[in-house]
């Protein structure tokens, strides 16, 4: 779900076989609609739940494609799939996503350079970079190259 542009896929496998696969993009409609819709989706698909949209100035209302807002069906499909919500307002017996603990792996290379050699490798790396630049635009719009350290005043 991507909440910012009206985005949603989502995709259920059992047993290794997939059951339902949804993919809705804002401008296009339906990409991807595979199995039947889960029991959480059904009052989007009968119109319970439309889309209250505001068009861009000079847009029409119709190019909005989806019948309903997508990332208001992403928050009911992981209530319902994974048990929490991340932009909704979580009920009383959702779980608290927060506090689920996951574990992470870092993968080396066993031949590679160890920890302390890649962090002295960054470290000279570091040291041997230029300070940064920046460019400004002068007053009759050519660039004008100024060290980073430089002081900016109104007059650059």
């Amino acid at each position: 779900m991507h909440s910012v542009v009206d985005w949603l896929a989502f995709a259920v496998r059992e047993d290794g076989r997939l059951v339902r696969s949804l993919g809705l993009p804002p401008g296009s409609g339906i990409i991807e609609n595979i199995g039947e819709p889960f029991t959480f989706e059904l009052p989007y698909w009968a119109g319970d739940r439309p889309a209250d949209i505001i068009p861009w100035p000079g847009e029409e209302e119709e190019s909005y494609a989806p019948p309903f807002p997508p990332p208001e069906l992403g928050e009911d499909a992981l209530r319902a799939l994974c048990g929490f919500v991340q932009e909704g307002r979580p009920e009383p017996d959702d779980v608290d996503a927060d506090a689920v603990e996951l574990y992470g792996f870092h993968v080396r290379d066993p031949h590679g350079p160890g920890p302390a050699e890649q962090e002295a490798e960054v470290r000279r790396a570091v040291e041997d970079t230029d300070p940064p630049r920046s460019s400004p635009l002068s007053p009759d719009g050519s660039l004008v190259e100024r060290d980073a350290l430089q002081p900016v005043t109104s007059s650059s």
